[in-house]
């Protein structure tokens, strides 16, 4: 039990000096994040089972932003708007988000065809109940994706630091006729100097993510999400009925989705990261075209073909288009690159 309890503390004190690194140092803690990301890059293609091992490493650099970014979140002791149990469950579909896709490969790895399906149904299932409760019960707008969104590390933190600091009106003055922000000549320091016009100072976007209730959505809107939120067990469940070859699963999810984001798309949103989701969302529906059966019908014949056209008469573009060309035939085979 002694040595048990000298590992429990020898694995405390590196986790506080951790945390304490973590929240006096945020740009290297991002530039950390950054490198293990960029390592999932150049591992992909490079030996046998490196597709595994290169998604291995982006979802751990997912994990270790979001752990990361929870540490930042008590070190300014901004915690999210939400309750505990909520905080959790997002947390819990953080998680699940970003380590879909290697559980897929892993599952088709070691239990095949029939292993991996089970897997992808599963993962589904619990996304979308959770959605479902964080929808319907905690009445949290539209879902994000990822649920819980990224600190922007330059804006949230950056003005967090500002607010420590001198305020200010402080140290500029305003002309009682013009109006006009003027810095006078006892600046603050190089270091806490503002470079930019005094009037135009970033404001906290963390603070606004913690200030701003979701929009509350209508009746019609609430239908229109709901929609969105079950069409991923909709499709899976066409795809189980009709085959993975049949127009039907295709049909049904882009009907539903279309009909979905038409209602959506109406509504006025009141926060920056509401309209941010409608955006992405958007750009979504491209991945139709990209998608089984229309992209093997249609869209894959077209898309090699741009893509050796610009790989052979484009000067550096082919450095992008080869791999790319030779990783479609992968991104195809995973259910979460096309239909998560």
């Amino acid at each position: 039990m002694s040595r048990f309890k000298e590992h429990v503390d020898k694995l405390t004190r590196v986790y506080e000096r951790y945390t304490e690194y973590v929240r006096r140092n945020p740009a290297a803690t991002a530039q950390l994040e950054s490198t293990v990301r960029t390592m999932s890059y150049l591992i992909a293609g490079r030996f046998a089972d490196s597709h595994e091992i290169s998604e291995l490493v982006y979802s751990a650099s997912n994990l270790l932003v979001l752990f990361n970014d929870s540490i930042l979140r008590k070190g300014l002791r901004c915690a999210l708007p939400a309750t505990l149990s909520q905080q959790r469950l997002l947390t819990w579909l953080s998680v699940l988000e970003y380590v879909e896709v290697f559980l897929e490969m892993g599952a088709c790895k070691l239990w095949g065809d029939a292993g991996r399906w089970l897997v992808i149904g599963l993962i589904q299932i619990f996304k979308t109940i959770f959605r479902f409760v964080l929808l319907l019960w905690y009445k949290s707008g539209i879902q994000t994706s990822p649920p819980i969104i990224p600190l922007d590390r330059g804006a949230d933190l950056g003005s967090e630091d500002d607010d420590n600091g001198e305020p200010e009106d402080a140290t500029c003055f305003v002309g009682q006729r013009s109006g006009r922000v003027i810095r006078p000549l006892g600046s603050p320091s190089l270091q806490a100097r503002l470079w930019g016009a005094p009037s135009q100072k970033k404001s906290s976007s963390l603070k606004e993510k913690l200030l701003s209730k979701p929009t509350q959505l209508r009746l019609q809107e609430s239908i229109a999400e709901t929609v969105y939120i079950g069409r991923p067990l909709i499709h899976l469940l066409c795809l189980g009925l009709c085959g993975k070859q049949s127009w039907k699963p295709w049909l049904v999810s882009g009907v539903l989705e279309l009909s979905s984001f038409a209602v959506l798309n109406e509504s006025r949103f009141e926060n920056r990261w509401e309209r941010a989701e409608m955006r992405r969302r958007t750009f979504l529906l491209l991945y139709y075209l990209l998608r089984s059966p229309f992209y093997d019908k249609f869209s894959e014949e077209k898309i090699l073909f741009l893509l050796r056209l610009l790989a052979d008469h484009v000067p550096g573009i082919g450095l992008i288009a080869r791999p790319l060309m030779d990783y479609l035939p992968t991104w195809q085979k995973i259910y979460f690159y096309n239909w998560g």
